[in-house]
């Protein structure tokens, strides 16, 4: 699985990381313009994200507007719904209107901070993205 992390907080960022790590290859970037250029390289190269963890407050661009951008990408491409990246955003801010909003532009999960590594985990079964253990 390729997994582009997204996230502005060092320490988030080398916790899902590590986490991560241990599922498929983690690309790391720091801000939503380079998430849109790793998302676009990837693309480019026919090397899609199958998972996408994205913060939503960032500098430069948010994550709100990073999500609305990659959706636009992949309609453009003609990539059908369920071909997409799974996004799954991230953040520590309590208000539902934001999370509302990224699920109203296409994200399949959230995930709240601290991260909480069993519901991440939950949310990325739900998504098809692992297998139940048997």
């Amino acid at each position: 699985m390729r997994i582009l992390i997204v996230e502005d907080d060092l320490v988030s960022r080398r916790f899902l990381q590590k986490f991560l790590s241990q599922y498929g290859e983690c690309d790391i970037v720091v801000d939503g313009m380079e998430a849109l250029d790793a998302f676009l390289y990837s693309l480019k190269s026919n090397t899609p994200y199958h998972l996408i963890c994205l913060d939503i407050m960032m500098p430069k661009v948010d994550g709100l507007k990073v999500l609305k951008t990659i959706r636009e990408l992949e309609s453009q491409k003609g990539i059908l719904p369920q071909d997409r990246s799974k996004v799954i955003m991230t953040t520590a801010l309590n208000g539902t209107d934001l999370v509302q909003k990224a699920f109203d532009i296409g994200c399949e999960g959230f995930a709240s901070k601290p991260i909480d590594t069993e519901k991440l985990v939950e949310v990325m079964m739900k998504l098809g993205l692992l297998q139940q253990k048997v």
